[in-house]
């Protein structure tokens, strides 16, 4: 059945991430439902909230699916009567680990699972170097769900770089992208915001990004800045650094507009697009 409601009201729920996993799943119970009684109806965690992000840590944080931390995430979803994004957490089963994200409905079901098709493996000499590969495996597969607000569609962090996703869930009729995410204080930035508004604009869809809150003590510190943004590129909510809860009210009836207006979705020139292109 296709979402009937035209307005939603997202929390994006910035924690400050620590050493101590059960003290991160605490401070997210918390948040949580401060942003409920915020008038939240989704609520979205960062990229690895319940461990810091580092490839030394993914083995000694993972945990089956479910397990602990997605455990509690479907008691949150229960208590507080609302839909809760899971951020992502290192996730091992007999094939490996992944960074995963979970979703969860008001009764506690998990309605929803990705793990990050695009693995962070950069270089950027003098800056910063990362290969998420040398610890974790990449998903295979797209992630979308469908609520009484939105059709929702899943990245994680890196995700966002490859508008080939994007366009994807556009395709298949998703109106909101969820990317919880954790860029650096190199790549953030330089590209956090911009690619957000890209991939907004590109499909006429509300995208939201999740980060940590800034830790300058990390080993790996996020760039923060949770943001929304809506069909027509314009950010509509953000966050600096700190731990923060941002709300947005999405709009459902501004997305059809944007669509409506430049029908670009229509305009696609698909018998064009197909042709191969050399491989770099």
């Amino acid at each position: 059945m296709a979402p009937t409601v035209r307005v939603c009201r997202l929390a994006l729920l910035q924690l400050k991430v620590s050493m101590c996993k059960a003290d991160n799943i605490s401070r997210a119970r918390n948040l949580l439902h401060q942003a409920v009684g915020g008038g939240a109806e989704i609520a979205i965690l960062p990229e690895c909230f319940n461990s810091p992000y580092g490839v030394s840590y993914f083995a000694k944080y993972a945990e089956p699916i479910p397990g602990e931390t997605t455990e509690a995430l479907s008691e949150m979803a229960i208590s507080n009567g609302v839909y809760v994004v899971g951020g992502s957490i290192p996730e091992c089963d007999q094939e490996g680990l992944f960074n995963t994200t979970t979703v969860f409905a008001p009764n506690g079901d998990l309605i929803a699972k990705y793990r990050k098709m695009h693995l962070f493996d950069i270089d950027i000499p003098g800056k910063i170097t990362f290969k998420e590969s040398d610890a974790l495996m990449p998903g295979s597969g797209f992630t979308h769900f469908t609520t009484p607000f939105a059709t929702i569609g899943l990245g994680i962090c890196y995700d966002i770089r490859f508008p080939e996703l994007a366009q994807i869930y556009a395709n298949k009729g998703c109106e909101l992208l969820i990317y919880p995410g954790a860029f650096n204080m190199t790549t953030g930035p330089a590209h956090w915001e911009l690619l957000q508004r890209a991939r907004a604009l590109d499909n006429q869809l509300f995208v939201a990004t999740v980060s940590p809150a800034r830790d300058p003590d990390a080993s790996y510190v996020a760039w923060g800045h949770s943001m929304v943004v809506n069909p027509w590129g314009t950010v509509i909510a953000s966050a600096e650094g700190d731990e923060k809860i941002v709300y947005a009210d999405l709009d459902m009836g501004l997305l059809r507009d944007v669509r409506r207006r430049i029908p670009v979705m229509a305009q696609k020139r698909l018998d064009l697009y197909q042709e191969s292109t050399p491989r770099l």
